[in-house]
């Protein structure tokens, strides 16, 4: 029995429930587990990085909900950019604190501009007819 594709709207969706669920347990690591290793600026970097991975694991399961209804080249790359951004923005603040890291702060602002960027080709998506 051959299984069909899935539809790349489930796929980012999901991706992002599962952002969602990793930017909780870092949250919750960050409070519990790191409270008494790092420094308190170092503890509000790691917690700006699970904000920012919500944020936007929640934007993409919005986004793949949308894409499967209305599948649009612009929601496509919303959902690329919201997921790169992740990946350089809260994967090096995590990755900056964990392993005091600092270098790795240069990689910081490409994810956030990722995050703009996403928000902006949403935006841009949405407002075309």
């Amino acid at each position: 029995m051959e299984v069909s594709p899935r539809p790349a709207g489930r796929v980012y969706a999901g991706t992002g429930a599962l952002l969602a669920a990793l930017a909780v347990m870092a949250g919750a690591f960050g409070a519990h587990g790191l409270r008494d290793l790092v420094a308190p600026e170092r503890l509000a970097t790691f917690e700006t990085a699970a904000r920012y991975l919500m944020y936007h694991g929640l934007a993409l399961v919005v986004v793949g909900w949308m894409m499967s209804s209305t599948p649009r080249a612009g929601l496509t790359w919303a959902a690329r950019l919201f997921m790169a951004g992740a990946v350089l923005f809260s994967g090096s603040l995590f990755v900056l604190v964990l392993f005091d890291w600092p270098m790795l702060g240069i990689v910081t602002p490409f994810g956030g501009v990722a995050f703009i960027a996403g928000w902006i080709m949403l935006a841009i998506t949405l407002l075309r007819r």
